[in-house]
């Protein structure tokens, strides 16, 4: 029999597992630090209302696309969904939801700068980096980038994995990487389809070095490549035959694959785009300066920095064509970037410190790190705390959910005409139609849904929902013939009973005559 293991032998135990959790631990703690604020407001990106209301139906029985309409793979409501099952229906579940996301991604990071040979120091400061600049460009909200970053980050990780052990130790790649690589990427396209250029990065960087030496055959290659495909493709097949298996296989075709094709045909100008990518670039001026010393100092030359950096620009570059698949470039999108520029970012760092003498150097780089993480958490915080909304000002969507909970009986619906869809779960109320995301209904983006929007917002007039809640702010915003159609309603059928003020205008909360 073997002899029991004794005080010693469980610290040691204890000593690896606190040592294997220190990186995470370390990533969640600055994830939830950083990103406090956000548990604060109703809304951060209008999006992630949409995901939460789908989320919330599909726990009632109501399937997204089905019950509730969107342009997007049903991945982000299945993620809203567990969330919400796992920690109750709210908005700091959803913002809980996106620190984990965050912190996840940041771990992975980690992950991936140590698969390459760097030091502990140089992946966890990209770790931070990546929390700290998570932040900007609405990353503050739980939205598809910060919801499949975990996925596309740790299949990156293995993917060096790979690369280093078939470059370094003379190793071909498993099945099991390769397996959990594919499956990672898999569940990232069931989410939103824009990483396929990173999930072909991630397959070549684990296939091709062990090709290129000789560690491979070119046969057992192809079957990887095949079995990635597939592995890939996976969650939405499994998705798909779920929703065939209901009978709506109609609905998940269109909203998972026709409806982002009919979004792609409103791709901006090319002055527009440039507009756009330039304002993201300032956002990121810091990191994307650290990113050019680096590149500079480092992309010729041999060891593991050089390495890093050869990598973190392929990636980049493997990034911005994800940036630019929708052809919209909303500031969202371009947190796709913020992974390999946090690894850029962090070899710039690396480069400034050792400018100084080499004693200094380690307390230098952290201390340009924590530079960097401050500052853009200041830059998001500044116009937060400026706001107000949370902290010193009323939350206008926390006080229109308390008036309409107030009079709203169970099984009554509210019609949000141009506001956030956030009100819908915060109010428990009934929805009058799939499609519940203003932009898609009464604003500029109805042509995504595939129906005569103006038909189906007058049948939705017509069924007297118990209010109806207009946001004059956005009333321009409103396609003409829509805002003819619920003017006349509002005038003939409606009167207006409350008004909550807001940064833009009014928001009217309208009730039948």
């Amino acid at each position: 029999m073997s002899p029991i293991p004794g005080p010693r032998a469980a610290f040691r135990v204890i000593d690896r597992l606190l040592g294997f959790l220190a990186v995470p631990l370390l990533m969640l703690f600055a994830s939830l630090l950083l990103r406090a604020l956000g548990f604060l407001v109703a809304v951060i990106d209008t999006d992630e209302g949409l995901y939460l209301v789908q989320a919330q139906a599909w726990l009632r029985g109501g399937w997204p696309l089905v019950a509730v309409w969107d342009m997007h793979p049903v991945g982000a409501p299945a993620v809203y969904a567990l969330a919400l099952a796992a920690f109750g229906e709210s908005i700091a579940t959803i913002r809980l939801l996106g620190a984990v996301c965050v912190a996840l991604a940041a771990w992975a990071l980690h992950g991936a700068v140590r698969a390459a040979g760097a030091p502990r120091g140089i992946g966890i400061a990209a770790g931070l980096v990546y929390v700290a600049h998570s932040l900007r460009m609405g990353g503050l909200a739980s939205n598809t980038e910060i919801l499949f970053a975990p996925m596309v980050v740790s299949a990156m990780a293995l993917g060096i994995r790979g690369a280093a052990l078939a470059l370094r130790r003379g190793r071909a790649p498993g099945w099991v990487p390769l397996v959990a690589m594919g499956t990672g990427i898999g569940c990232a396209l069931a989410i939103k389809p824009v990483m396929v250029a990173e999930g072909c990065l991630a397959f070549a960087l684990m296939v091709f070095p062990a090709l290129w030496r000789g560690l491979l055959p070119w046969r057992r290659a192809l079957g990887m490549a095949a079995a990635y495909a597939g592995f890939c493709a996976l969650p939405t097949f499994v998705l798909g035959l779920l929703y065939w298996l209901r009978g709506d296989l109609g609905a998940f075709l269109d909203g998972t694959f026709f409806a982002p094709l009919r979004y792609a045909n409103e791709r901006l100008s090319g002055l527009e785009s440039f507009h756009r990518i330039l304002v993201e670039i300032l956002t990121l001026l810091w990191p994307f300066s650290l990113a050019v010393l680096a590149l500079w100092r480092w992309l010729g030359r041999r060891g593991v920095a050089g390495w890093l950096a050869r990598f973190g620009l392929i990636w980049f570059v493997a990034a911005s064509i994800g940036v630019a698949m929708p052809g919209l470039y909303y500031p969202h999108y371009f947190l796709i970037w913020l992974p390999s520029l946090a690894i850029l970012a962090t070899l710039g760092c690396w480069r400034l410190a050792r400018l100084l003498p080499p004693a200094r150097r380690g307390f230098g780089f952290a201390l340009l790190v924590l530079v960097v993480v401050i500052g853009s958490w200041r830059a998001d915080a500044t116009a937060r705390i400026d706001r107000g909304i949370g902290l010193f000002e009323a939350d206008p969507v926390y006080t229109l959910t308390g008036l309409i909970r107030a009079e709203l009986k169970p099984g009554e619906a509210i019609f949000v005409a141009n506001y956030h869809p956030v009100l819908y779960a915060l109010t428990d109320a009934a929805v009058p139609s799939r499609f519940v995301f203003p932009a898609q209904l009464t604003g500029e983006f109805t042509q995504v849904a595939g129906i005569d929007t103006d038909v189906e917002l007058r049948r939705i007039l017509a069924t007297r929902p118990r209010f109806v809640v207009v946001d004059r702010g956005w009333w321009p915003r409103l396609r003409e013939s829509a805002a003819e159609i619920l003017g006349e309603a509002l005038e003939r059928d409606y009167r207006l009973v409350a008004e909550v003020p807001e940064e833009r205008g009014p928001i009217e909360l309208w009730a039948p005559k």
